[in-house]
């Protein structure tokens, strides 16, 4: 039974790289989501629907239920797919974003949302500016920001907001099937995160009847400021 990490916006597989470099297992795989370093199939809108049903089509080729890992929005949509599909999935495991009615979007995803500010925010998108603000907001390492938003290309520009526009209210939306995962599950987070405050954590945790929601002296990227400590929860997860 592999295990499937799935990343987050504005993030690629890359973002794993850390922790896969402490796993003990060697089963792992870390995709990309369509516009997010690789092409989007032809017709396809980024909506979140979208991107839930493309992930559950990549499991059932699976051929077998997978430990399920996401970060940021690999968290949300995964934690649908496991609402929708709890037969796919073996285990599963989220970090650093809420499914929360109660949830209002952070300040930047709110400019995304919004049509007009949104494109222009994109247009006007300058990858050294972007990489210094997730530096001084998100405590990424610099030579993590610039490499990360150096792979902002128009595709995911344009993914990324199709996604978020799709998203105004996926707490709403979402939440009450959360009641339907089944598999044991793991909840970590930074205790230091201004996008999504730890206080979603124990909410998303209890969502999903958790066996663990873990904090971490971190800010929103976990498995970049944190990987030795997030490798060591998720193996204890798997093998609980």
């Amino acid at each position: 039974m592999p295990a499937v990490l799935i990343h987050g916006v504005p993030d690629t597989h890359r973002v794993w790289d850390g922790v896969r470099r402490h796993l003990i297992r060697s089963d792992v795989e870390a995709w990309d989501l369509p516009g997010f370093g690789t092409p989007r199939p032809r017709g396809f809108g980024s909506t979140k629907e979208e991107y839930v049903h493309w992930l559950i089509q990549r499991l059932e080729q699976v051929g077998e239920p997978v430990d399920l890992v996401g970060h940021d929005w690999g968290c949300i949509l995964t934690a649908r797919v496991a609402s929708l599909r709890p037969d796919l999935v073996r285990t599963w495991a989220g970090s650093s974003a809420p499914v929360s009615a109660q949830y209002d979007w952070h300040p930047l995803a709110k400019i995304w949302q919004d049509p007009v500010e949104g494109d222009r925010f994109m247009d006007e998108l300058h990858p050294a500016s972007f990489a210094k603000d997730l530096v001084e907001n998100f405590d990424l390492p610099a030579e993590v920001a610039e490499e990360m938003v150096l792979r902002v290309d128009g595709t995911m520009r344009n993914s990324i907001l199709k996604l978020y526009r799709s998203a105004e209210a996926v707490g709403a939306e979402w939440e009450p099937e959360l009641a339907n995962v089944s598999a044991p599950s793991l909840v970590f987070w930074g205790t230091l995160d201004p996008a999504c405050p730890v206080e979603f954590a124990g909410k998303l945790g209890g969502a999903v009847r958790a066996s663990r929601v873990v904090e971490m002296d971190c800010n929103h990227w976990t498995v970049v400021q944190k990987p030795a400590e997030v490798a060591a929860a998720l193996e204890t997860h798997w093998t609980a």
